[in-house]
């Protein structure tokens, strides 16, 4: 398992995520302190807190995590 950081700020961020999160062939789950969510479910993300940032776990090789971080770029904690 596989892990980085990122923020989501807007409705738009969150539906952002979610289309380019689907698209990829591996699982992917969003954590916050208290909540494990997959992250193709746009409506179950609105579950998380958005005021600190959120842990995404992805089952994948380095060579998509980095694909995905570079997709994701906007939202990934630097």
């Amino acid at each position: 398992m596989l892990e980085f950081e990122m923020r989501l700020g807007s409705v738009q961020d969150v539906q952002d995520f979610v289309d380019i999160a689907s698209t990829r062939p591996f699982a992917i789950t969003v954590r916050d302190e208290r909540n494990k969510i997959s992250a193709d479910s746009f409506m179950e993300l609105f579950c998380l807190d958005f005021t600190r940032p959120l842990r995404v776990v992805c089952d994948c090789s380095e060579e998509e995590l980095n694909r995905l971080r570079w997709d994701l770029d906007r939202f990934v904690v630097k």
